[in-house]
Order: structure tokens, then sequence, then C-alpha cells
């Protein structure tokens, strides 16, 4: 079945630690979208007109350009056009936030907007300034919203950081790869065995992030 190539060596530490590639570039991807999508989102919910246009443009960008496409620009694109030496794992954070920022932007957005608008007018009547008013009153009420919805977005970018073996990081699909490569001749079937692993591996992962986003989503709703 392959499961034998595993055995050799130190292949399955090496899937291991490709996992933790993943797992690093996605985690820290995940802090800086949670942080910059915040404020967009407040921004976005400000309804600017000029600020909106410009947001708006930013969110269908992200929605309609493929991940891979991005990569591909970020990393190839500055390199070779603009001659920055840019990190694969840089470039695959940077795009992983670009991505990542919008979406929280828009949840913030709509977790804002679902606010009673009396809550601002009675902010306001109490005499708080606008800053006032989000920082004391409403974001503490989106936190519990926004906190399962962040965690939900940890299990969707450790899944979508399989695409940065496209610009060479060796990450725990590169790693499958190139085991399979050198048993090729000797265990035909490794594809299985090895892709049977990283999927476990995977479920590992995720599952347990998925379960506690359920978990929260559920305990603050009642």
């Amino acid at each position: 079945m392959g499961f034998e190539v595993l055995l050799k060596g130190n292949n399955m530490l090496r899937l291991w630690q490709g996992l933790l590639v993943a797992l690093k570039i996605s985690l820290l991807s995940v802090v800086i979208s949670i942080a910059l999508g915040v404020v967009l989102g407040i921004l976005m919910a400000l309804k600017l007109p000029v600020l909106k246009q410009i947001l708006r443009a930013y969110l269908e960008v992200v929605r309609i350009m493929p991940q891979m496409v991005l990569l591909f620009l970020v990393y190839f694109g500055t390199t070779k056009a603009m001659g920055i030496n840019l990190q694969a794992e840089t470039a695959a954070v940077i795009v992983f936030s670009f991505w990542g920022t919008a979406e929280m932007a828009d949840l913030v957005r709509g977790a804002l907007q679902g606010i009673p608008k009396i809550q601002y007018e009675s902010s306001m009547s109490l005499g708080l300034n606008t800053y006032q008013t989000y920082v004391y009153v409403i974001i503490p009420q989106i936190i519990r919203r926004m906190i399962p919805l962040s965690i939900n977005l940890i299990t969707r970018m450790i899944k979508t950081t399989s695409l940065v073996m496209m610009i060479g990081i060796v990450e725990v699909l590169k790693v499958g790869q190139q085991i399979i490569e050198a048993n090729r001749k000797t265990s035909p079937n490794a594809a299985f065995g090895v892709f049977a692993v990283i999927f476990v591996m995977y479920f590992l992962a995720c599952w347990p992030i998925s379960q506690l986003s359920k978990y929260l989503e559920k305990k603050w709703e009642n």
C-alpha cells in the first residue's frame, strides 16, 4: 500500500517538519489578518464614500484572483520586475495575509452592521465620541461573535497553504512528493501511503481547531 516508505530513514519526521512549516505560515498570516481585518472592517462600516469604494475594490480583487496567481505575482513578480530578493515564506505570508485580511474585514463589517443603531445613538448621548463608542461599546460586543469565525479562518489557512509548494517552500506536500519520487522504482504504490498519511496529518491539525470554533460559537450564542 506504500506505507513502508515512511519507515525508511527519517521520512516520517520530514513530513511532520513539513507540516510545521505550513502551520507556521498559516498561524502568522492569521494573526496579521485579524489585526488588519478588524481595522479595515471598522473603516468599511463607517460608510465613507471614497474609502468604501477603495475597500470594495480590494475585496473584489481578493475574491476574483486565485491565491496561486497572487503567490506567483508576489514572489516571482517582485523578484524579477522590482529586483527585490523576497524569501518564499515571506511572500506566502504576504499573500495569505492579503487574503485573510479581506476575509476578516468583511466579517467585521457584517458584525458591526448587525449592531442595533440605538446603541450608537445611546453612546453618543452619553458623551462618547466615535473612537470611544467603538472601543468601549461596539467592539466588546462583536469579539464573541468574531472569535469562532477567526478560529475557523485558521483551518482554511492551513489547508490553503498547500499551494506554497508551487513557489518552492518545502512544506508537507512537497516533502511527500520528494519521498514518492525517491521511492518510485522500489515502491510504485508509495503515493497512496504517503498521501493517506498527509490526509491524516491535516485532519489532526484542523479537526481540533474546527471543533473549538463550533464549541465557542454554540457557547456564546446562549
